[in-house]
Order: structure tokens, then sequence, then C-alpha cells
């Protein structure tokens, strides 16, 4: 048995209809390991239901998966706002979505997030970044500017398969982007943050 395993065992297993996403997900989409996930899924779930916002932005829905996990934890006004600006994607998961058990918690938006989630004209308290890696950086802008004073953003594959230290990697753009943000968050004094090495990486960000 690897780490990895021992971990999975002994994390809350995740509910039916979402191990049926998770492997719908991969099956059918050309990237599911872009999906969550079990761990994450209840990371995400459980960090929550401890912070306990009442409104939440979502930039990258992808199948759904964490959207779902986030409004599992979400009290009962609680609502998920989760922007995928890829078009493609709807097909697959408004359906999932709709057709989950917290379907009343979720709002699934075709659009880019960058200049939509602004005319929303709300205040949110949590926030989850896993769109477009290029765009990191000016996706942080936007949800920073949303979130009121003592909220928290949550940044996905922040150590990129590892290329973030891999000098001899082919820096694509996906990779700059990560490598940009990371290094513009860690001197921001508007924030601070942690870096999870839970999968591709998770970066905690809290707004002071």
């Amino acid at each position: 048995m690897t780490l990895d395993e021992y971990i999975e065992q002994h994390t809350t297993p995740e509910p039916d209809y979402l191990y049926r996403l998770w492997r719908a997900t991969n099956i059918h989409m050309l990237h599911g390991r872009m999906a969550s996930g079990h761990l994450q899924g209840r990371l995400l779930k459980m960090l929550v239901t401890m912070i306990r916002p009442k409104n939440i932005l979502e930039v990258g829905t992808f199948s759904g998966y964490s959207a779902l996990c986030m409004a599992e934890g979400l009290d009962d006004d609680g609502l998920v706002y989760t922007f995928e600006v890829n078009d493609e994607q709807e097909d697959f998961t408004r359906p999932w979505i709709e057709n989950s058990p917290v379907a009343d918690k979720v709002r699934f938006i075709i659009g880019d997030a960058i200049t939509e989630a602004p005319r929303l004209g709300i205040t949110f308290d949590l926030a989850f970044i896993d769109g477009d890696k290029r765009t990191y950086r000016e996706t942080y802008e936007m949800v920073l500017s949303l979130l009121r004073k003592g909220g928290y953003i949550l940044a996905d594959n922040t150590l990129w398969d590892g290329h973030v230290v891999d000098q001899s990697y082919n820096r694509d753009p996906q990779t700059h982007g990560i490598e940009t943000f990371n290094d513009y968050v860690l001197h921001d004094d508007r924030v601070e943050q942690v870096i999870l090495p839970l999968r591709d990486g998770l970066t905690l960000i809290r707004k002071i």
C-alpha cells in the first residue's frame, strides 16, 4: 500500500453521487484528472463547513465535482456561483449539477468570470480558482476585489506537477502563469497564504 492509498482509505468517503460523477468525468472527459477527486473534494467540503461562507465564487467548473463538494458544506442559505468559460462543457456538466442533491445551492454560469463575476454585484466570502492557468494573476485580482476582508481564496494546481521547481522543464504559458501567480501572491501584502502539497498543490489565501 502506498502512502497516497493509505490517506485515501483513511479519509471520509465521498457520497455515491460524487463518486459516479468522478467516474463519468474520467470516462467521458478528455482530461478527467482535472476533477478534484475524493481527497481534495472532502477537504473543500470541510473548509466550507469551517469557514461557513454565504457566497462562494468558483472560477473553472469543469465537470462540477468541486462545486458540488463545496455546496455540500454550505448552510441552507449559501450559494456557489461557478463559472466555466468553455461552453462545450455545458452538455456534460449542467445535468450533473441540476440532478445533484445540492442543485439548489449551485448557480452554473457559462462565461468568462473575469468580466462576468463583477457584474453579479455580490461580495464573496470564499473563492476557488481553478480556471485558465495563463490568467491566474488576472483572475486573482478580480476575485480579491470581490472578496470581503477576512475572506479566503483557494487556488488549485499551484505546484503544477512539480514544474515550478524544475528548471529543465520547457516552460509553457500555463507553467509561466502559475509561477507568475505564486510569486505575485508571495509579495502581496494584502493577503497571507500557505501552499498545501495536496495533489497538484492547493494554496490557501486569506485577505487581511
